[in-house]
């Protein structure tokens, strides 16, 4: 699979300097923690899941949360389950009839994970699966503290054992004791000892921010991103500091769902700026964003990017566009990141950038440059003359 596949290659070429790497579901785990994107939750009550996973991969997709948690309703569990281990038996009858291909050749299914509730499910749902467990790539471990996460890791372990293959863990950092004050260094530590334990098989770490707002009755409006919740943006902002370092102690981070996708009233000015969008049909994008609320996920994303955090947790299909584009090393981040990683300024210093707009300091900006380059390893690098509206153009429009 890669990002972007979706395009045909004669547009890829004419957006990309550098295209997008192909990956596996068995790729090294640093590069899947980058590559999983927008990763895109449903329902595992959908009695045509396995149709909706094939329809995603054509529509770029690279990773899915099948759910057996919040999305579902208490009594539907035991027959969502069922439905799950039927679809999985669709879904491997498919990729191996080869039955199940997109546009410009994409086929085979994204990185599909399971969202439990209990470490019990693990390993039932592993043995339940049987030989279609190889389509699974891993859980999604909900409101995950030290206390309620080993053993869901433990069970991990367990169940990878017993069906032979590499199974990862997403924890979920929702839970209460993380949001309040009096307990969240406690927890943050927690959670870091137990992670860094099983570091092996923790592919990300995603936030649950509609349980931090949940938890003072909050909900924030279209206009308005999750960092402009301040309570919300000094957990995210904890998050990083413990557990998203650059030194190699950090783990992928993932932004926080937006939950909008339709049109709502609007109480404040649109936030995208018109020049971006003043070439050819552009505007029309742009007003097709904005009627759709996907302005202020535009923003979310970049906030995303400048506090640290890498792909994002989506309800929408509609969602994952914006979120590709602006994952997409631009040709000027490109060229500073390998110019600050050339063999020859491992010493240090001080260099103007080829771009002749900013100063590229080596050491400090070094941690950038590596996070840089693997991004670009799974999503490209725009040729020199391509922004977002372009690569959101052309994700929408494929």
């Amino acid at each position: 699979m890669r990002h972007f596949g979706h395009i045909p290659p004669a547009a890829r070429k004419g957006l990309f300097h550098q295209e997008p790497g192909e990956f596996t579901a068995d790729s090294p785990s640093a590069l899947l923690s980058v590559a999983l994107g927008a990763t895109l939750y449903s329902p595992a009550t959908r009695p045509r899941l396995a149709d909706d996973v094939v329809k995603q991969v054509g529509g770029g997709v690279v990773s899915m949360v099948l759910c057996l948690e919040d999305s579902i309703h208490d009594s539907e569990v035991e027959a969502a389950e069922e439905n799950l281990v039927r679809q999985f038996a669709d879904l491997a009858e498919r990729v191996g009839s080869g039955t199940e291909g997109g546009a410009d050749g994409v086929s085979g299914t994204p990185l599909l994970f399971i969202r439990v509730r209990e470490p019990e499910q693990i390993t039932d749902l592993v043995h339940r699966l049987g030989p279609t467990v190889r389509l699974l790539s891993g859980f999604v471990l909900p409101k995950f503290t030290e206390v309620r996460g080993i053993p869901f890791l433990e069970a991990l372990a367990d169940a990878e054992r017993a069906c032979g293959r590499t199974l990862y863990a997403m924890p979920v950092l929702e839970s209460p004791e993380l949001l309040h004050l009096e307990t969240r260094t406690e927890t943050l530590a927690g959670i870091a000892g137990a992670v860094d334990k099983h570091r092996d098989r923790v592919l990300a770490l995603r936030l649950g921010v509609t349980d931090f707002c949940s938890a003072y009755g909050l909900r924030r409006s279209p206009d308005m991103t999750a960092y402009d919740v301040r309570i919300v943006a000094g957990v995210i902002a904890d998050v990083v500091n413990v557990l998203g370092r650059a030194d190699g102690s950090g783990f992928t981070i993932t932004g926080p769902v937006w939950e909008y996708f339709r049109l709502q009233e609007r109480m404040f000015k649109p936030q995208l700026r018109r020049s971006p969008f003043l070439e050819g049909r552009a505007e029309e994008l742009r007003a097709t964003l904005i009627e759709h609320d996907l302005d202020g996920l535009l923003r979310e994303i970049a906030l995303d990017r400048a506090n640290g955090l890498l792909g994002k947790t989506c309800i929408h299909p509609s969602h994952v566009p914006p979120v590709h584009a602006l994952s997409v090393v631009s040709h000027e981040e490109f060229s500073d990141a390998r110019d600050i990683l050339r063999p020859e300024r491992d010493g240090g210093g001080v260099l103007r950038s080829a771009y002749t707009n900013k100063m590229n300091e080596v050491k400090p900006h070094r941690a950038w440059a590596e996070r840089t380059l693997r991004r670009a390893e799974v999503f490209g690098v725009a040729r020199e003359d391509i922004g977002f509206v372009e690569l959101l153009a052309a994700g929408l429009a494929a």
